[in-house]
């Protein structure tokens, strides 16, 4: 079954995220602290497909922090950040950090679900991929992606990508040198359903640009395409 960590410190807000979760397959496993979701992470040896993390925790870690920490250790989970309207710079953060999606509150259980589940079926795309690729390795310029086991390499060396930024890289490798829009890459990478905003695409390519480029505020590859989205460049 494909289990979930959700760590939320409102009662009310945990309960109805697992019931409707489970509801729709789940098997949702509750923390209430991020010191407590860390805890089950490692009780459960990891095998978490999914988890969703408020924002705003008590303790030692919050939701930001468990993030970071889940991205540190494991770079297919899928990460979904809970967040309340005035937080905008700390979903800007937990993008940042590794997370793939936010989810703002109040939600819609419909709503919720569907995020879970765009963020599942790229998990299970990606693990499916990695298990049988027809190709191993696309090459451009000093780059390759290894598809079998989802690597990254820049002139030899190595470079960690979560599975949102493997698959945008592979977008923009089957595209060099093409202008795509941020509504293509959105389309590509999080599925024709998502209901999401485009901004999200932005900040995962501030990101790529962070680990890609020698100098990021200065991007030779990953080149903004004004009004438009961005160009992959070798």
């Amino acid at each position: 079954m494909k289990k979930i960590l959700v760590a939320e410190d409102e009662q009310n807000i945990r309960e109805f995220v697992v019931i409707n979760l489970e509801r729709a397959g789940y098997r949702a496993f509750e923390a209430e602290t991020g010191d407590e979701a860390l805890a089950l992470y490692d009780q459960e040896n990891g095998s978490f497909d999914i988890a969703v993390l408020d924002i705003m925790m008590p303790g030692e870690h919050d939701g930001l922090a468990v993030c970071k920490e889940l991205r540190r250790r494991n770079s297919s989970i899928g990460i979904i950040m809970l967040s309340a309207k005035t937080q905008e710079m700390d979903k800007v953060s937990g993008l940042m950090m590794g997370a793939d999606d936010y989810v703002t509150k109040p939600f819609s259980p419909s709503e919720l679900v569907a995020r879970v589940d765009a963020v599942y079926r790229r998990v299970a795309l990606a693990a499916e991929t990695k298990e049988g690729a027809l190709r191993d390795e696309l090459h451009s310029g000093e780059f390759s992606l290894n598809l079998r086991n989802r690597s990254f390499l820049k002139s030899g060396s190595p470079i960690e990508l979560t599975q949102v930024e493997f698959q945008i890289m592979e977008y923009f490798f089957s595209n060099s040198g093409t202008a795509l829009s941020r509504g293509d890459i959105l389309r590509h990478v999080w599925g024709p359903s998502y209901v999401g905003e485009e901004k999200i695409v932005d900040v995962n390519i501030r990101r790529l640009r962070m680990k890609v480029e020698d100098e990021p505020s200065s991007p030779k590859h990953i080149v903004t395409v004004w009004g438009l989205g961005y160009r992959w460049d070798v």
